[in-house]
């Protein structure tokens, strides 16, 4: 006798084709959460923010932040293990009455952890990034709530993220943005772009002393553990600039077009450079003004004084020119969604991946002025047809195109893939 199959009722999992939790593994088996760890720089932060908002769960996030004591001797001591930092700091604290001098020699106060950590990103306070406090959590509310992704970017992040992934490997999915240099096996995956492997390249082994490269990192190839991407993740898509387009309508779209969106950064340990680079820009921007309907420029929190003094100087009283003062509201993402065309400073991985991420043209300067994994960076950029270097030749009017670059998307897909391959799934 064969078995009698009751129907399914309508709107019913199984006969919609899915299957309920209890088939799946229950609530162990899916992810509704995140908690991302921060250092406090809007780069890094970005990153990871745009991760978790790619793999929908934006709404069910939670920020912590690693921060370090600043001022004094402080400034030299970033170079250390964020831990190992603060217990210094510590012990100095403690004998601050005798030793004003060592610890105020630059001038500046010792200053204790900041109270208020989310002023940046338009919240008054962020939680401190505890390991044992968020090892709790995980550990308490995964019968109730399943298991929790952490997603990590910046240097001060990898022991507090790795620490994590060891006390609550059962109850984690840990995601360290930016490569941590060694011992990937810390982490579930680690997200990092190309160029972080170019010191193992040819080019870069002849660029540094034989007795110093095992002093270089990364030491090996990239495994199956390692996402690469091209340039650095951000919270930039189709979605997001639609959204932006209309938000941001009534100030831009009475602006004559095109719109060239010039975005100046700082210059960095790779991209060095000074009010040369300044003097080029604007002289370059004066050659290319007829084809321009009007231009928005705008600076990076990075960029000198010296330099911002001398583009509004000379660019400032310009009629088709506006250049952002630097307060609220910021009209970054308003830029990107309006902009015909871009001019970025080659010092910025994230400027240029979210200008590349529009489909539009991309203008680099600087470029030539960039050395070691930077280098590595812009050619990579230039093969896949996403840049063009800023001369000062060009015909604004004229428009060039080139399948958006998706980082953050595609590095979203291997997360799914990794956490299917462990059991586990997403439901935002």
């Amino acid at each position: 006798m064969k078995p009698i199959r009751l129907p399914e009722p309508p709107g019913s999992p199984q006969s919609m084709g899915g299957l309920p939790d209890i088939f799946e593994g229950g609530v162990y088996g899916v992810i509704r959460r995140a908690v991302i760890i921060g250092n406090g720089f809007p780069a890094s932060e970005n990153q990871s923010i745009g991760l978790v908002r790619a793999l929908g769960l934006s709404e069910k996030q939670t920020l912590y932040r690693v921060t370090r004591p600043t001022g004094g001797i402080n400034e030299w001591l970033h170079w250390l293990p964020v831990s190992i930092h603060k217990k210094l700091y510590y012990i100095i604290s403690r004998i601050y009455g005798y030793s004003q001098f060592l610890i105020a020699r630059r001038g500046t106060k010792l200053a204790p952890l900041p109270r208020g950590n989310g002023v940046g990103i338009g919240l008054s306070s962020v939680l401190e990034a505890d390991v044992k406090n968020i090892v709790k959590m995980a550990k308490e509310t995964f019968e109730k709530d399943g298991p929790l992704l952490v997603v990590a970017s910046g240097r001060d992040t990898i022991s507090i993220a790795s620490s994590i992934k060891r006390l609550a490997s059962d109850n984690v999915f840990v995601v360290q943005i930016q490569h941590p240099r060694s011992h990937l096996d810390r982490f579930d995956l680690v997200i990092t772009p190309q160029h972080d492997y170019y010191p193992l390249s040819p080019h870069a082994q002849e660029q540094v002393p034989r007795f110093l490269r095992k002093w270089i990192t990364p030491h090996e190839p990239p495994n199956e553990r390692v996402v690469l991407t091209v340039g650095a993740l951000h919270q930039v898509d189709s979605a997001a600039l639609r959204s932006e387009a209309t938000a941001w309508h009534d100030e831009f779209a009475p602006l004559p077009k095109p719109l060239l969106v010039v975005n100046i950064g700082g210059p960095t340990r790779y991209c060095r450079y000074s009010t040369d680079l300044a003097k080029q820009l604007t002289a370059s921007l004066h050659n290319v003004l007829t084809s321009c309907g009007s231009v928005r420029i705008s600076f990076s929190r990075r960029t000198p004084e010296k330099i911002s003094n001398m583009i509004l100087k000379e660019l400032g009283t310009h009629p088709k020119i506006y250049i952002w003062d630097g307060e609220e509201p910021n009209p970054h993402m308003g830029h990107l969604a309006w902009g015909d065309a871009f001019i970025v400073t080659a010092d910025s991985v994230s400027m240029l991946s979210e200008a590349c991420s529009t489909g539009k043209p991309v203008y680099v300067i600087g470029a030539e002025r960039c050395t070691w994994k930077f280098v590595d960076f812009h050619k990579k950029l230039r093969e896949r047809g996403l840049v063009r270097p800023f001369t000062g030749l060009e015909d604004m009017s004229e428009s060039w195109s080139y399948p958006p670059l998706s980082d953050t998307s595609e590095a979203a897909s291997r997360v799914h893939k990794a956490l299917a391959e462990r059991g586990w799934r997403l439901r935002p």
